[in-house]
């Protein structure tokens, strides 16, 4: 297939072009390369697939419409994966607009480039942070979604509910895929292991949220890709016995789906540490602070759907998947 990938200089992108490129896919990608993070990261990530004879790199900005519609007729996908976006939930709270413009009118412009493209199938991120306020565990892709807790997280449930409008008004195959708390090799700077790993080694005190106590349902960046990789060889179909009177969250009579992609094992962050000072050999200085604006307590993802329908269930053990994370980091930084 040619395969259009946004993000394809980001954690989860550039891990996914390389996967779809072994396969025998033509991808573009395109990424805008911000400095959210350090871009020399984003450079050493594409520079392991863009030399790939069916790789094509654009440096682009998706909320450039103009160059985002001159770029899909041009090439005529027959599948998209949107991964770019603004990442970080506590990013959000002190630059809101940057979540409108990317994730909002961005997510609007690769909309409308499927629409007017014939586009076979439109996969894009979501995220576990869509759950916001529910306790029900674990969480299920057919519950109600309407109280976030960070504009990121409200960004992504209207990504979904835009996808939702483009498959019924256009019958465009959207799917909404929720991954929960992604880790691995490769991964951002932003995150906890990243940052626990590089303060660890640096000897320095890590900042311990929520006193250890909340939990996340880590998921390997493999096993992520993996999944991304089935729903997107399955366009997303109508549901049948979809009813307005008592309406499915996860589906619709339109081609619209949403699918969690989690561990499907809650993992405490005491626990995830343990991992990290096991990889590395060394015991972490912790300071035990309080839960973060805007963040969840727990995250548990129901898989159930995934199983189901594509005979798929993420597998890698946080303590394996630490491990490799630490050796790369180890080999990335030269120690």
């Amino acid at each position: 297939m040619k395969l259009l990938v946004t993000g394809a200089a980001g954690f989860i992108g550039s891990a996914l072009s390389i996967r779809l490129l072994d396969r025998g896919d033509e991808v573009l990608g395109i990424d805008n390369h911000n400095d959210y993070y350090d871009p020399a990261l984003k450079e050493a990530r594409l520079a392991r697939h863009i030399n790939h004879n069916n790789y094509t790199h654009i440096r682009m900005d998706i909320e450039d419409g103009k160059a985002v519609a001159e770029m899909f007729m041009e090439h005529q996908f027959d599948g998209v994966v949107n991964l770019a976006a603004q990442a970080g939930v506590r990013y959000s709270i002190e630059n809101p607009l940057t979540y409108i413009n990317t994730n909002v009118v961005g997510f609007s412009h690769i909309l409308e480039g499927c629409r007017h493209n014939n586009v076979g199938h439109l996969v894009y991120a979501s995220s576990s942070s869509v759950y916001g306020s529910n306790t029900k565990m674990p969480f299920s892709v057919h519950d109600n979604v309407n109280h976030p807790l960070s504009l990121y997280a409200a960004s992504k449930i209207a990504n979904e509910l835009m996808a939702h409008t483009y498959s019924h008004l256009y019958d465009l195959p959207t799917t909404g895929l929720r991954f929960f708390t992604v880790y691995g090799p490769w991964g951002r700077p932003d995150m906890a292991l990243f940052k626990f790993t590089k303060a660890i080694l640096a000897g320095e005190k890590i900042s311990v949220f929520s006193y250890g106590k909340h939990r996340r349902d880590f998921t390997y960046i493999d096993d992520i890709i993996e999944g991304v990789i089935r729903v997107l060889d399955k366009p997303a179909k109508p549901n049948p016995h979809w009813n307005g009177d008592m309406p499915d969250s996860g589906t619709s009579n339109a081609p619209w789906r949403i699918y969690n992609i989690g561990n499907n094992s809650p993992v405490e962050l005491l626990d995830y540490i343990e991992a990290i000072e096991e990889a590395l050999g060394i015991d972490a200085e912790k300071e035990f602070l309080p839960l973060q604006l805007g963040d969840v307590p727990y995250t548990y993802a129901d898989v159930d759907n995934l199983v189901k329908e594509f005979d798929y269930k993420p597998s890698m053990s946080v303590k394996q998947g630490v491990k490799n994370f630490v050796d790369w980091f180890k080999e990335y930084q030269s120690l």
